[in-house]
């Protein structure tokens, strides 16, 4: 089952409240929270206050977008500790963060063990609170292509690590689908949004096909957030619009699902 929502960070410039709102008014039933943006590290008061207030709202919480990256000096557990700490102060099932801040390219043996044994550490200190520990599959990291990702899940070898998933622009659609089926299991949730291959933002209608193609793969026994992100002009109308194109699509791959 797919269940629509909204990255928070989508409008970075709005409070949590009128996150909150934005979603209620467009019938999007999850947020995944940003750090840095509304709700931060080591604020446990203030993220259990808006995990409060997201529930009355009547609406899930995802997960949370932390910037915590897995290649900084500092070693766990007191440099994951105040991301960690707010996590479980808001409610969030599971903690993205980022496979170190170079591609796969770029990344020699050395670097790539130091990005798994992290990983590795603040996933088992995170599944003693029962929270999973997810990777933002993107560029300039270690969840640039495929393999790198796959083979940086094997090399942490840890049971409670998985991943988000977004199209890769950079890659052929065929890939793309490839890695989502690849991931299995591990897929934490998807983040929603249609680019074309230079990047450029489109309404999310127009790239239903493609997102047929990539959600094909799912298990359908399994329960994933949907969350939109990436709106084109970062506007609330557009968001709207996305909101009743992926809700719609959404029913559909769920009746179909469902069916199976």
């Amino acid at each position: 089952m797919l269940i629509g929502g909204l990255v928070s960070v989508t409008f970075r410039d709005k409070s949590p409240r009128e996150i909150i709102d934005l979603c209620v008014e467009n019938r999007l039933k999850a947020i995944e929270w940003g750090e840095n943006a509304h709700v931060f590290a080591g604020d446990v008061q203030g993220a259990a206050r808006l995990g409060e207030m997201t529930r009355q709202a009547g609406l899930q919480i995802a997960g949370y977008g932390s910037y915590y990256r897995l290649d900084t000096p500092d070693q766990p557990p007191q440099d994951f500790e105040p991301t960690l700490q707010s996590a479980l102060a808001l409610g969030a099932p599971v903690i993205r963060v980022w496979a170190g801040r170079k591609g796969s390219e770029e990344a020699d043996a050395a670097y790539r063990a130091q990005v798994a044994q992290k990983a590795a550490v603040i996933a088992e200190m995170a599944g003693r609170q029962g929270v999973r520990i997810a990777f933002e599959w993107h560029r300039n990291t270690l969840t640039d292509t495929n393999e790198s990702a796959l083979d940086l899940l094997k090399a942490a070898n840890h049971p409670n690590l998985y991943s988000l998933w977004q199209p890769t622009p950079e890659i052929p659609c065929a890939q793309r689908r490839e890695g989502l089926r690849a991931l299995g299991s591990r897929l934490a949730h998807l983040h929603v949004y249609y680019w074309d291959d230079a990047r450029k933002r489109h309404p999310f209608e127009q790239g239903l096909d493609y997102w047929a193609d990539y959600l094909s793969v799912l298990d359908p026994r399994a329960q994933y957030y949907a969350l939109l992100e990436f709106v084109m002009g970062d506007t609330t109308a557009q968001l709207a619009q996305d909101a009743k194109a992926l809700l719609a699509f959404l029913e559909k791959i769920n009746a179909q699902q469902g069916g199976k």
